[in-house]
């Protein structure tokens, strides 16, 4: 795939703006969950998922080809994704009670798709917790662990994207998985 999209870039630089739409093609749903998984937000996340292509294309003449470019353009939307945790704070949280209601939150105002078996609403439950658990954790600790374990991507990667070395991202994930575990301890 890097022989493929190292080629598109070429074709790019070229002048073949077309070309950029296979690499858009390639990269946008991983882009976008990488999005999500940090923001929490679907509107957001389709935001800076676009955002970072932009600023890939705009700067794609400074990409370095020996180089993966999904390190490259995950780079780029985590940035943007921290940027953005920083400048907006929550103004509403999904645990918080639901005026002129008694005990109802606003998690009992997300709409359902229909009935699902018990088992099934369990794991989404546990799921939604843990992607809110994550979205809890300090930015420094939710970029390495929504890249390391949602994502799946090796300690290489992670540095090469968070342009950190690689005994920070040890570190910063064995400290993020502690702060999410005492977390999730602390719900039961």
């Amino acid at each position: 795939m890097d022989a493929l999209v190292n080629k598109r870039i070429k074709q790019v630089l070229k002048g073949d703006q077309n070309a950029y739409a296979d690499i858009v093609n390639l990269y946008q749903h991983k882009l976008y969950q990488v999005c999500y998984r940090m923001l929490s937000n679907k509107q957001e996340a389709e935001d800076i998922a676009q955002e970072a292509f932009i600023r890939a294309y705009i700067n794609l003449h400074s990409y370095d080809q020996n180089r993966k470019f999904s390190t490259w353009l995950y780079r780029i939307a985590t940035n943007l994704c921290i940027d953005r945790i920083r400048k907006k704070k929550p103004d509403y949280y999904l645990d918080a009670e639901v005026a002129g209601t008694e005990g109802l939150d606003m998690y009992s105002q997300i709409a359902a798709d229909g009935q699902l078996p018990e088992e099934a609403v369990e794991q989404m439950e546990l799921q939604d917790r843990i992607q809110y658990e994550i979205s809890r954790l300090p930015d420094k600790y939710r970029s390495v662990i929504v890249l390391k374990y949602i994502e799946e991507l090796s300690l290489l990667e992670i540095s090469e994207i968070l342009d950190m070395p690689l005994g920070t991202v040890k570190t910063r994930i064995h400290r993020g998985r502690e702060a999410l575990r005492k977390q999730l301890n602390n719900v039961k």
